[in-house]
């Protein structure tokens, strides 16, 4: 009998052990997981904050970022533009366009010989530095060409419908003139017209290369006394069309010597 009471008392005792064992151990497993769960919340909650934080700053960078790009792209796509019209001469019209990149476009039509029809003809090159800086700057001094730019005097003789003209992303101006009493615009005129001079001895070089070689010699004599004398510019822009007769081994060595010289005649000038 008292046996059964000692094995019954100490029965209870140990369920009762077990049940404060699997008590404590659910309760520091709850504890470990609610510790679990608050710091997944704290770090949610402080991965969202830096979120915001990044979303405030990028909102308040958008602006000058825009800005920025936007004065980006004012500066790459600016653009001045010589256009001459001039019936009485070969070609009776052409076109440069410069960009502020130093890009450059030239466009004119004119003829070979006197009874054949006017031709197009173009030509991309890069402008040197200096000529490049040069443009912009005396187009900034002609206030990019908003308002009057010709002298208005009559009585001066007609040497060709001149328009100058300058783009960007903010501005779109273009101004006709015969002759300027503006310093600007006078320089910006001799310039262009020495390039166009340049750039039309390409287009009649090309064609001689390939249909008359023997005229050759004269015109790159021509151009040659034009460039010693100052009144070529952009040598390098017909550089391609010279490289071609240097390379032609069916033209007389002496007009390729000529023609070799213009080339280093053209680095020379722009530094390279």
């Amino acid at each position: 009998m008292i046996l059964g009471s000692l094995s019954g008392a100490f029965l209870i005792r140990a369920s009762l052990l077990r049940a404060s064992l699997v008590r404590a151990f659910l309760v520091r497993a709850y504890r470990l997981f609610a510790f679990w769960i608050c710091s997944f919340l704290i770090y949610l909650i402080s991965g969202w904050r830096a979120v915001g934080v990044l979303l405030a700053v990028a909102a308040m960078s958008a602006p000058s970022i825009a800005q920025q790009s936007a004065n980006a792209g004012a500066a790459s796509t600016a653009m001045v533009t010589f256009t001459l019209d001039f019936p009485e001469s070969n070609p009776e019209h052409y076109s440069i366009a410069v960009d502020a990149a130093g890009h450059a476009r030239y466009e004119c039509s004119g003829t070979m010989a006197e009874d054949s029809e006017q031709e197009p003809y173009k030509a991309e090159f890069q402008v040197s530095a200096g000529n490049r800086e040069k443009i912009f700057d005396w187009a900034r001094q002609a206030r990019y060409f908003a308002g009057k730019v010709d002298s208005g005097n009559g009585k001066l003789a007609f040497t060709g419908t001149k328009v100058l003209s300058y783009q960007d992303g903010q501005r779109s101006n273009a101004a006709r003139y015969n002759y300027s009493n503006l310093a600007a615009v006078q320089q910006l005129t001799a310039l262009f017209q020495n390039m166009g001079a340049t750039l039309d001895y390409g287009r009649r070089l090309a064609y001689y290369r390939r249909y008359q070689k023997l005229a050759l010699d004269e015109e790159l004599k021509r151009m040659e006394t034009q460039a010693r004398n100052n009144e070529l510019d952009e040598i390098q822009g017909v550089a391609p069309v010279l490289q071609e007769i240097v390379e032609d081994t069916s033209v007389i060595n002496v007009v390729r010597a000529r023609a070799k010289e213009l080339i280093e005649m053209g680095k020379n000038a722009t530094g390279h």
